[in-house]
């Protein structure tokens, strides 16, 4: 699987699926990665607030990787013009 992300929802919505996939609750997940339901949830619903470090946990708990690519549009807004 391999998802496109720009924004902290789409990459909330990119865990939540993965998630869901493994058959995981948001309790389990966040016992995989040393992390609170809570911050787990707060993540899934897109806070921008949260931390990449947080974030990367989740992701290696799923078993998933970050990867940082050339855009395919170069059209689309840029990172700094998303998160302001």
């Amino acid at each position: 699987m391999s998802t496109i992300a720009r924004t902290p929802q789409q990459i909330g919505n990119a865990i939540r699926r993965a998630r869901k996939r493994l058959g995981l609750s948001q309790a389990e997940l966040g016992e995989r990665a040393g992390l609170r339901q809570s911050t787990v949830s707060i993540i899934e619903t897109g806070n921008p607030a949260a931390r990449i470090d947080t974030v990367l946990g989740l992701l290696a708990a799923l078993d998933l990787e970050f990867q940082v690519a050339p855009r395919n549009d170069p059209a689309a807004p840029s990172l700094e013009d998303i998160l302001g």
